[in-house]
């Protein structure tokens, strides 16, 4: 898929990404700001910020304003918050292009952040996070975070706590936005059937003659582990819910693909390692997940299930087996072959939309300044050889990096403790 990226003058960076035979288009505007740039009390203000965007602007003052015009058009809309970036898109019928980027762009230059709209969306937000409480198999990765970087924004939950949520004025909303909403750290990513001349022009014409302002950075992530580490959340559910992980590398590291064959290696489908041990041999899980999490200035592996709360050590421990494994046998030719072609096969048909292609560069924009077409990502993959897997395997895979994130009917870590080593 061809793509072309402009800097305007003022710093922001715009995507172009026609697509002649996809019949919609997406306008997804990503701003360089989240959690992990806050302070603990104003942790969830990059959450809370989203949540307004579409309470208001100067041109559509109301919110029934913003969400009739969209659904008028057919469209797909929302938002969202990482720990490293902010997105609003929407996605309709490539007739409605001019409308569609005129509503994304006024949403996120022009929010007025009513007094009003602001008290009752507190609720809605502190809903939010009583309803992550009560889906363990979500909280589960919020307790994960925690427990690898405690008490810095890495470790804080997106949404923040109810206390900052309730506290939080509209003079917040004002000044964290004019901090952090600015040219230099904004990508405007449009993909569909649009010449690249029109979404240019559009581009040019919204976001052109703003002004350079100056961004606020980010603290550093401080990393430190000597030794295997525990977080229990005791809860009496019926199903054990936990996060096996350990450290990796940032965003930018060249051992990231070698990490990502080895998630596959372990997760990759249904004739994975795991899903095979676990579910097919043992019995004893519905889900079953691997994955590498690559950040700006840190990264984690993990991996992930929920299983019967008697079985809990029974299976830690036979993902530990072959978390060994993969540290001492090399992963053989067939097997790594069927895992490069689920790679490249998933990848291809993640990306048959315009917002998969939208969200596929502009996350690599904002997070790398730098984009990789899928070509050479899977040429990437490709080039992954066996010993490299068994390499990183060996870097991460060792007892004082574990961490362990439980939520169940427990309380007491000393059997989690025995057997949590390699």
């Amino acid at each position: 898929m061809k793509y072309k990226k402009t800097t305007l003058k003022n710093g922001l960076k715009v995507i172009t990404v026609p697509m002649k035979d996809n019949p919609t288009v997406t306008v997804l505007v990503l701003v360089e700001t989240g959690s992990n740039y806050e302070t603990k009390q104003k942790n969830g203000l990059s959450h809370f910020l989203e949540h307004m965007c579409f309470k208001g602007t100067t041109k559509r003052p109301t919110a029934h304003m913003i969400a009739s015009e969209l659904d008028a058009l057919g469209s797909q809309y929302n938002a969202f918050t990482g720990q490293e970036y902010t997105g609003y898109y929407a996605k309709g019928d490539a007739k409605h292009f001019k409308d569609l980027f005129d509503i994304v762009s006024d949403i996120y230059l022009n929010s007025t952040f009513p007094e009003v709209e602001m008290q009752k969306e507190k609720g809605v937000i502190v809903e939010e996070i009583n309803m992550y409480e009560d889906m363990p198999q979500r909280q589960v990765q919020d307790l994960f975070t925690s427990l690898l970087y405690g008490d810095q924004p890495a470790g804080w939950n997106i949404a923040g706590t109810r206390e900052n949520v309730r506290a939080m004025t509209r003079q917040d909303f004002i000044e964290y936005h004019k901090e952090h909403y600015v040219p230099k750290a904004t990508t405007v990513v449009i993909a569909g059937k649009v010449s690249e001349k029109m979404m240019l022009a559009e581009a040019r014409r919204v976001f052109g003659a703003l002004p350079k302002n100056k961004k606020s950075g980010m603290p550093k992530t401080v990393e430190k582990q000597t030794k295997p580490e525990i977080l229990i959340k005791h809860k009496v559910t019926d199903q054990t819910h936990f996060v096996l992980g350990f450290r990796t590398f940032n965003i930018f590291d060249k051992r990231n693909s070698a990490l990502t064959v080895l998630g596959s290696v372990l997760s990759g489908g249904m004739s994975s390692r795991l899903f095979q041990k676990l579910r097919e041999d043992m019995g004893v899980a519905y889900y079953v997940r691997a994955h590498n999490d690559a950040s700006i200035d840190h990264g984690f592996f993990e991996i992930a299930a929920g299983v019967a709360n008697n079985r809990v050590e029974e299976v830690v421990t036979e993902i530990l087996k072959e978390c060994k494994r993969l540290t001492t046998e090399l992963v053989d030719k067939k097997e790594l072959s069927k895992v490069k072609e689920y790679l490249a096969g998933n990848m291809k048909l993640e990306l048959e939309s315009s917002d998969a292609f939208a969200q596929f560069f502009g996350g690599q924009e904002v997070m790398k300044h730098k984009i990789e077409s899928p070509e050479a990502i899977e040429r990437k993959i490709r080039k992954v050889t066996a010993l490299d897997i068994k390499h990183v395997a060996s870097e991460i895979f060792k007892s004082n990096g574990l961490n362990l994130a439980i939520i169940g009917p427990f309380e007491d870590k000393t059997s989690f403790a025995k057997i949590l080593k390699i």
